[in-house]
């Protein structure tokens, strides 16, 4: 079921500007999980899909849940909630998949809503506090917006963190690259 697509420009793209470039310099795109906002730098999100049929792939972590075809390339999807140690939620018509672009790697990640993409200058972001929780150890920081805080993913950390099987997945599918 693909209900929402949405493509958003990302850096780093030799058909946009440096100019335009740098206007995503403070962007984030919000998102929900549970109660909880969280923020990912928007120069990684490549697109915003619903939820599509997803193929599990043996032996991966949990939050790995396996991969999809999108538009002929296979991506594989990680469940933001269980790479938090979350519970897990059954998805619906509001969960959605952000394709981010990493290293020349797409990877979905499965959240319970898109919010919208919002302006954090890096003056109103503060250091993450020590957080001994595995969701902490993905947070960069706090991002301020009037009487509300976001919290950044560390795209990096998120990704590839813990040895995560995504590098042995992709080396099996490098069509993905």
């Amino acid at each position: 079921m693909t209900t929402l697509s949405a493509e958003v420009p990302v850096a780093g793209n030799p058909a946009i500007s440096e100019e335009e470039q740098d206007t995503l310099k403070d962007k984030y795109l919000t998102f929900h999980i549970g109660n909880e906002d969280y923020g990912i730098s928007i120069r990684f999100v490549t697109e915003i899909i619903g939820m599509q049929k997803i193929t599990e792939v043996p032996e991966t972590p949990v939050y790995i849940k396996g991969v999809i075809n999108l538009r002929g390339k296979v991506i594989p999807v990680m469940d933001i909630r269980l790479r938090f140690n979350m519970d897990a939620r059954a998805y619906d018509e509001r969960t959605c998949v952000i394709v981010v672009n990493h290293n020349d790697i797409a990877v979905g990640l499965v959240v319970d809503t898109v919010s919208e993409v919002v302006d954090i200058p890096s003056g109103s972001i503060e250091p993450s506090p020590v957080f001994n929780t595995a969701k902490g150890h993905f947070i960069e920081g706090m991002g301020k917006i009037a009487d509300e805080i976001k919290m950044l993913v560390e795209i990096n950390r998120l990704l590839y963190d813990d040895a995560t099987k995504l590098e042995e997945l992709e080396q099996r599918h490098p069509e993905n690259k």
